[in-house]
């Protein structure tokens, strides 16, 4: 399962909302044009995702999950959040959600998406860099939530 990489998870989530909403036959809720709202969740998460990334190949960080942790980035959105990379995944699949126009099965996946995320992935990155950075990754944690405003 150490194989099985963020944005990997983040398309079979994607592509499985999709399946799950239309296949199982969900309610929808909210109904064209006012589900486009979600295109714009979408692209922010997308975005937030893909600039975080970008910000670690900068900052000459390792940004492979299982890998060994080399340094420790703190400017943009990691001032406010431990993982913006995540939080745009869930960003960005809330989006979808609203585009699968708001079919509850869809958000069940989001939330099933955020936990797998939160006790698996982050968890592991926790461990690691509490391991490799000590009392400088412990301070950083007591100053920044693992996501916004949940600490």
């Amino acid at each position: 399962m150490k194989k099985l990489l963020p944005p990997i998870m983040f398309l079979i989530f994607l592509i499985g909302m999709a399946v799950v909403c239309w296949a199982l036959g969900s309610p929808h809720t909210i109904q064209l044009p006012y589900n486009l709202i979600g295109a714009v969740f979408l692209c922010m998460g997308l975005g937030v995702s893909i600039y975080h990334s970008r910000l670690f190949k900068k900052e000459k960080a390792n940004i492979m999950t299982f890998g060994v942790p080399t340094k420790i980035v703190t400017s943009g959105l990691f001032k406010y959040s431990r993982n913006p990379m995540y939080l745009g995944f869930v960003l960005a699949l809330l989006g979808a959600a609203f585009l699968y126009q708001a079919a509850l099965s869809s958000f069940l996946l989001v939330a099933i998406f955020w936990f797998i995320t939160d006790r698996w992935y982050i968890r592991y990155e926790e461990k690691e860099m509490l391991k490799k950075f000590g009392d400088e990754y412990r301070r950083y944690c007591k100053q920044t939530p693992r996501w916004l405003g949940l600490a």
